[in-house]
């Protein structure tokens, strides 16, 4: 991994122009910058990004912003002008990537369209993201995270098992999967433009499909077979539930007759694994419910401490339920340097997970700090060639 100031990532030498909010596409942008790319934040005058205002907060700076914009130079111009449009033709006229998730329709009426932008740069990667899609009868609805989850069945997914209530992840998934979908996206434009089986192109993503398309794979594994004669099961997930221990929770997986037995050893039981009853997956499937009732009784009088030794020495698949708390010293994490902390120049000292995957010959950067409103719009507008202190003075640079 590298730092600040070594910028050996796969994308050195991109440029991208990050014009969306929230999450699913700054998050994207992110990723590219942590993989090399110069992003350019470009924020409208006002409140800018709706993400520095929410949640928790130190001198104006959001937690949620810092996860979702390092790496980034943040420029604040007021496109509703002719010459902060023009100032913005500019930027893209030499950019590689675009992004951008207002509602369909938006940018071609900023003047900044996928056609307007295509001639302009025709080596443009357009990337246009949306709550349902360019077209069709909730195109132009307003999208967040939890009404995606609603309508693409994730939450009749997780129903609750006894009451068969849709429930929502506490996790903006939807968000985050359509942001990594994106940068998947993005790469692959850029690898075909690379390549010269195309020159730029628009990539249209709605967060819909994104989520259809993340949660059919286990999610739909009954649906997906549609003849009568098919045998059904449930899904793999459905199953999913936590484990009351003595003094905390856990989750288990059994599979293999060596995992039922480790799971048994585990809870202090090795006996059940030789009980008739439970001889077989056939029989503990017949006798479900008083294996049950068994490993409930033997998990609650199990520690954590002596789930956690035991189902390491038994072999079986299973984790102590870790809380947001905990994560930072839990030896594993320790050990794979997930967290990197260090001080921002507004928010005080911060807690950040680094980008994820390891690169052994051009690796990623812990890029630098989200930037503050307007940071950079001076340095920006400059390298355009234009004159950052008359933009300000005429209110088109903040």
């Amino acid at each position: 991994m590298g730092n600040d100031d070594t910028n050996t990532g796969p994308f050195a030498g991109i440029k991208v122009v990050d014009m969306s909010v929230m999450i699913a596409g700054p998050l994207a942008a992110m990723m590219l910058a942590d993989q090399g790319a110069d992003v350019v934040k470009v924020e409208a005058p006002g409140m800018g990004d709706m993400m520095r205002h929410l949640g928790s907060s130190k001198n104006g700076m959001t937690g949620i912003y810092v996860n979702n914009n390092r790496g980034k130079r943040s420029l604040v111009i007021d496109v509703k002008q002719e010459a902060g449009l023009d100032a913005m033709r500019r930027l893209i006229a030499d950019a590689d990537v675009l992004i951008q998730n207002f509602r369909p329709g938006a940018m071609d009426r900023m003047g900044l369209g996928w056609d307007a932008m295509r001639e302009l740069n025709p080596q443009l990667i357009y990337t246009s993201i949306s709550g349902y899609g360019p077209e069709g009868p909730s195109s132009g609805r307003r999208a967040y995270d939890n009404v995606i989850q609603a309508s693409s069945g994730l939450a009749s997914v997780q129903a609750h098992p006894a009451t068969g209530t849709p429930e929502l992840f506490r996790t903006l998934v939807c968000d985050k999967a359509t942001a990594y979908t994106a940068t998947q996206a993005i790469t692959a434009a850029l690898f075909a433009r690379a390549m010269g089986s195309a020159s730029g192109q628009h990539i249209e993503l709605a967060m819909l499909d994104t989520a259809i398309a993340f949660m059919w794979p286990d999610s739909a594994m009954d649906a997906v077979l549609l003849d009568d004669d098919a045998t059904r099961a449930p899904t793999i997930a459905s199953m999913y539930s936590t484990v009351a221990l003595a003094d905390g929770f856990a989750a288990t997986s059994v599979v293999t007759e060596s995992e039922f037995r480790g799971q048994c050893s585990t809870y202090g039981r090795p006996d059940l694994a030789d009980d008739p009853r439970f001889a077989d997956a056939r029989l503990r499937a017949t006798n479900r419910k008083e294996l049950n009732g068994e490993l409930k009784q033997a998990a609650a009088a199990t520690t954590v401490a002596q789930f956690v030794e035991r189902s390491a020495e038994f072999e079986l698949p299973g984790a102590a339920v870790t809380t947001l708390d905990e994560l930072p010293t839990d030896p594993q994490v320790v050990s794979n340097d997930v967290f990197i902390e260090r001080e921002h120049p507004v928010a005080g000292r911060v807690r950040e997970p680094r980008a994820a995957a390891r690169f052994s010959e051009t690796p990623q950067r812990v890029s630098s700090h989200a930037p503050t409103f307007g940071q950079h719009s001076d340095e920006i507008v400059a390298e355009l060639g234009l004159d950052a202190l008359e933009l300000r003075a005429a209110g088109i640079i903040f």
